[in-house]
This record gives structure tokens, sequence and C-alpha cells, in this order.
């Protein structure tokens, strides 16, 4: 896919993205300072999502809204979402922030309203959350715009994934992505199960990469080394910035360092290439050859114990060892000396 004019997938260096959330806690000032953070932890992108309470749910207290474990435990669903949106007049300011430091901005939005809204604003591509990977519809409304769409795909069945891609091309927008996901914060390294991201490539043809929700870097890291195209992973100042997503998000230090060991990945897994490289050249002196181990005098044979293979690498390869056994030597040949093919003959 290609993302303001930047090409992703195998080949490319690996997309970082920032997903600020709720990590402002209700402060434009600080969402300003986790943009110009992200840019210089190394990230390639910040993430926000645009919704409201009511564009995601309904204000009822009934137990079918209310959490009953996890992250979130014993909170309602209308107040979770008052507490972690990003306020929508904030959104063009913080797009024109991103552009000022020289990072990508895009948006996760949850209904159509908030889609009309991006457009407005003139956010350049989008993404679609794993809880919405279901909602086709909203797929098709995204997908109309004509603009690069990435999808999470945390719970979903194979079924469901493909549904969701042939919604998109069904609207002509062949510039989709799937992120591997599991949907739970924070999350287990232990069920990441990496391997699918590598057959959803297989299987959808695109490219594939990593929406982590884990503490650390192990999953994103060894996600790049699997063939993973985009990286995303929760991003905030400080963990004791109290919002609901806190506990599960990077800090810039810490995400600084993720993207060093991506990038140091990325050149670890490098192209296909035999050979000596050049840090090897040097060494190849030290490779086993053929060395006189005694004097030998002209016309005498070439026996096992006048010649040896031994380092360094100087003389004639090993493979032509029991070629020149039998042989004369044509001149004096003092211990020592590498042996190569005019010294000797039949």
């Amino acid at each position: 896919m290609e993302i303001k004019g930047r090409k992703i997938g195998k080949g490319f260096p690996t997309y970082i993205i920032a997903e600020m959330s709720a990590n402002h806690a209700g402060d434009i000032s600080r969402a300003k300072e986790i943009i110009c953070a992200a840019k210089e932890a190394g990230a390639d992108c910040i993430k926000i999502q645009t919704y409201t309470p009511d564009t995601l749910t309904i204000d009822c207290d009934n137990k079918y809204f209310h959490i009953s474990d996890g992250t979130w435990s014993g909170e309602n669903l209308y107040q979770l979402y008052q507490k972690a949106y990003t306020p929508w007049k904030w959104q063009k300011e913080l797009l024109e922030e991103a552009e000022k430091v020289g990072i990508d901005f895009f948006s996760t939005p949850f209904d159509n309203t908030a889609v009309d809204f991006l457009e407005e604003i003139g956010v350049e591509f989008y993404k679609i959350a794993s809880f919405e990977l279901v909602d086709i519809p909203l797929i098709e409304y995204v997908a109309s715009k004509g603009k690069p769409v990435i999808m999470s795909t945390g719970m979903a069945t194979l079924a469901e994934i493909d549904e969701a891609v042939t919604a998109v091309k069904r609207q002509e927008n062949q510039n989709v992505a799937l992120l591997r996901c599991a949907s739970a914060y924070p999350a287990i390294t232990d069920e990441m199960n990496l391997r699918t991201m590598q057959n959803m490539g297989e299987t959808f043809n695109v490219p594939v990469g990593l929406s982590d929700h884990s503490m650390g870097s192990v999953g994103a890291v060894t996600a790049v080394a699997l063939g993973a195209s985009i990286i995303e992973k929760h991003f905030c100042l400080d963990r004791s910035i109290e919002n609901p997503d806190s506990s599960f998000s990077m800090n810039p230090k810490e995400f600084a360092s993720m993207v060093k060991d991506i990038r140091q990945a990325e050149k670890a897994i490098g192209r296909v290439q035999y050979g000596p490289t050049e840090q090897e050249k040097g060494n190849l002196q030290f490779r086993r050859s053929i060395f006189c181990i005694q004097d030998i005098q002209k016309g005498q044979k070439i026996t096992e114990d006048n010649i040896r293979i031994i380092r360094p690498g100087n003389g004639l390869q090993p493979k032509y060892y029991k070629e020149i056994l039998g042989q004369t030597a044509l001149q004096d040949i003092e211990r020592g000396t590498p042996l190569s093919f005019e010294m000797i003959g039949k």
C-alpha cells in the first residue's frame, strides 16, 4: 500500500505508528506534547480516535453497558468513553501540529459522522479498529473515500476478515493493510500467534503488521522479523498520568528503544547474500588451506607426511588435497610455505 507517497510492504522500512488514544488525559497541550515526543522517539505517524460517547454507545446503566472484568472493570461504557475521547474541536489543531513537527497523522473513525468530519479537516488515511471490523457499512463508507485503510483484526475469524477486506475492495479501493491484534489491555505475548499475521499476508495478498497492546517490545520486534510492515503501539508521556489507556502504553524512552530495535532488526534481516560480507573479507585469510609442513626437495613426492590442511588460508584450497598427493615437487619448498600449483606437477 501507499500512504502519502510512502510505500509500505515487503522490502520497505517498517511504518511505526504511535497511538495517542486517551493518553492526553483531557489536555490539548499534553496532546500536542505527545505528538512532538512521538516524533522524537522515532514514530512515523501519530494516531488518534474520532468518536464521542454518543457515537459509540448510549447512556444506559443496565447490565449490558457495564464492564465486569479487565483493565476497565466496573466502568460503564458511556462514562468510560467520556473520559477517553479526544474532543473533535482539537483534532484539526492536532493535525496541524503533526504537520508542523513532520509526523504523519490519521485517525480511527467509529461512525459515518466521524468520517465526514475527518474528511473536512483533511485526514489522508484511516484506521478501522478491531471492534469495528464487523461493521461492514462503516468499512464501506470509509473505503469509499478512496484513501488507504489499515484494519486491525483482533478477535476476528478468517471469514470476518475476508468480509472486511472484500468490503474495502468492493469500493474499488485496493489500498488496504491488515494488523494482527490481541484485543486485550494489556495483551500477553503468549497469545499473539504472530504466524497468523504471516498467514493473513499470504491469504489476502496485502501488507500486514501488528497492533500491539502487550508490554515491552518483544512482540513488535518479533513481528518485524516475521514480515510485519506496520507496527502500532499505544504511546504516553508517562504512565503515572492517569487515563483509561496509560497502563498499557509505552513512554517515550521505551518507544524510542523499540524503534531502535526494530531498525536494527531490519538491518539484521537484510537481503539474500552469499559469500563474505565486507566485515568478513579480512578474515578469509584465517580459513584452512594446504601448507608444506616439512622441507621438500625438488623431485620429492608430495605425501601426507609433508603437507597438511591447516590455517591460514594462503595455500591451495583443501578440496585439492587428494588430487595433489603423489605429485612431484618442481622446486625446493620450505616448511611453512603455502602450496600452489606452480610448485608441483605430475
